[in-house]
């Protein structure tokens, strides 16, 4: 069962829906299943390495992709001159990284209300992927 903490009930609005906030502690109670607390901290631990890990290496500048589940990447923005609309002062934005994700095809089909069985399949029952390159010449 959901835990009854208050974080579990959180809503927040958006686009006119309602939608849950999920937590870490959460996501721990859903992989634990109920199961003994000294489990639950283990899993805590692993939870918690893994999003560890995905920052240090977004933080390296490297690419992270979950296949089927979407790329994070680091992208960088270019210093710029941006304006206050109130004084109409000019202010310096400096140049600064960010997250980038792009959504795998799992889960754009899942939010597209799309099963995942759905998805292209070849007389043998293989999924096939395909993966277009930019600028890539005609054979390759």
């Amino acid at each position: 069962m959901w835990p009854r903490h208050k974080r579990a009930h959180r809503q927040t609005r958006e686009c006119g829906a309602h939608m849950a906030t999920i937590t870490k502690r959460d996501l721990v109670e859903r992989i634990c299943g109920g199961g003994p607390a000294g489990r639950r901290v283990e899993i805590k631990k692993v939870l918690q390495q893994f999003l560890d890990l995905i920052v240090d290496e977004l933080g390296k500048g490297n690419r992270l992709e979950f296949r089927d589940f979407g790329v994070f990447e680091v992208k960088a923005r270019a210093a710029r001159t941006a304006q206050n609309p109130k004084t109409l002062q000019r202010v310096v934005v400096p140049a600064k990284r960010t997250v980038k994700f792009k959504a795998g095809r799992e889960m754009r089909a899942r939010l597209e209300g799309v099963s995942a069985a759905a998805a292209p399949e070849q007389p043998n029952g293989v999924l096939v992927e395909t993966k277009t390159r930019r600028g890539a010449g005609a054979g390759v």
